[in-house]
């Protein structure tokens, strides 16, 4: 009875340890929020540092076109 008695001690243990869903779920998770930190990251310092961008000239017929529109008289006219 004792040999019968050390055996299913063996049985009995539960390894400690993490999940492995657990673990590829903390992996995956860690580096979509790096990803995202580090992108958020580069927008803001792209903001600081990058000159801003030239806006494009307005025609002299839109620009034409809206005075007509306020009802203001275009110079020439």
């Amino acid at each position: 009875m004792d040999r019968d008695a050390t055996k299913n001690a063996g049985n009995n243990v539960e390894v400690g340890g993490f999940n492995p869903g657990l673990i590829v779920l903390i992996v995956i998770g860690g580096l979509l929020l790096t990803f995202l930190v580090g992108n958020y990251v580069l927008y803001v310092y792209a903001h600081k540092t990058l000159p801003p961008k030239k806006k494009k000239p307005i025609s002299k017929k839109k620009m034409k076109k809206e005075r007509l529109k306020q009802g203001v008289a275009a110079p020439g006219e």
